[in-house]
């Protein structure tokens, strides 16, 4: 969507971890993914500002990385954008029913053994959450009515799990679900405190009504930590569904409303009551947003076109998507 608008836009693909990176932690995700990928990308656009977007644990990476940069003054980003992020874990839904000292002990002694959670662990937890729609439905409907689901994009993709390095899957879980580090000023990187409040670029953040994965209250807290002018939707549809919520989908809905940095602050119930109603797809409004925070129409630069060396290293869409 953002292409067809004439954005310059650049993606981070998960890899799937094996044993070998098993010692991988959130500082080595932060370090070789979100920070060498703004360095690729200011080597391509020099003196250029960028907009950067996390999705869930990439929003919560991409918070982290906006207050680690802002403490260092490297101004590069030019907005944030999340994606059913949360940045405190209080409250963080039903997946807290999940995390506990001896759910996390046997995690991080299955991980121990071969290096990272498996991708159907991780799976069987987000389905026990919606146990019904992922789970019992589909047993009614495919085994006993014999009515097989037409295999949509959206399913496909929401069936590729990943799997997390054992490292960096312990320190999320541990860290900042359960001891909400993140929020309370306890988290560091590099012996350095990592401060929410810091971050000074505009941000626009996007929850769902259905999220059992990121409940949107919770995502909603970011207005509490951050010193900065929030863009805030909360949109019909879940985790997925609810973000891949392109122009012409039905019955789609969605709350927006801009918090000023000075403005007082209001709990989730009365910005639901104030927030105005629309009807369709968010992604134009943040498209608009988008063009507020840009500086205006550049040529495209060519890929093998930068000092450092960043080469095209295969065509789209890499090596990552096709590894198992």
């Amino acid at each position: 969507y953002l292409v067809d608008k004439g954005h310059t836009v650049f993606m981070i693909s998960w890899k799937n971890p094996g044993p070998e990176e098993a010692n991988l932690g959130l500082e080595e995700y932060l370090d070789l993914g979100v920070l060498k990928s703004l360095d690729a990308v200011s080597d391509l656009f020099p003196h250029k500002k960028i907009n950067a977007a996390g999705y869930c644990l990439g929003g919560t990476l991409l918070s982290i990385a906006a207050a680690k940069l802002a403490r260092e003054k490297d101004y590069r980003l030019n907005s944030v954008t999340l994606f059913a992020a949360q940045v405190d874990f209080e409250e963080a839904g039903e997946l807290l029913f999940f995390i506990d000292e001896a759910q996390l002990t046997y995690l991080e002694d299955s991980m121990a053994q071969k290096g990272y959670l498996e991708a159907y662990r991780m799976a069987e937890t987000f389905y026990m959450l919606r146990s019904y729609d992922m789970i019992w439905s589909k047993l009614v409907e495919e085994y006993y009515l014999g009515e097989r689901s037409k295999m949509i994009d959206l399913m496909a993709w929401n069936a590729d799990a990943t799997r997390m390095p054992y490292k960096m899957h312990s320190q999320y879980l541990r860290s900042l679900f359960l001891n909400n580090d993140l929020s309370n000023g306890k988290f560091n990187i590099s012996d350095e405190p990592i401060v929410l409040s810091d971050i000074k670029a505009p941000m626009f953040a996007v929850s769902t009504v259905k999220d059992h994965v990121s409940p949107w209250e919770s995502v909603y807290k970011i207005h509490f930590f951050i010193d900065t002018d929030i863009t805030y939707v909360l949109t019909t549809g879940g985790h997925n569904a609810g973000i891949v919520s392109e122009i012409g989908h039905p019955h789609r809905q969605f709350q927006m409303k801009l918090h000023k940095r000075n403005d007082i602050h209001l709990s989730p119930e009365e910005w639901q009551m104030q927030a105005k109603l629309y009807d369709g797809s968010w992604w134009p409004k943040w498209h608009d947003w988008l063009l507020r925070q840009s500086s205006g129409r550049i040529k495209a630069p060519g890929i093998g076109n930068t000092k450092k060396g960043f080469k095209p290293l295969r065509d789209a869409p890499g090596q990552y998507v096709l590894e198992r």
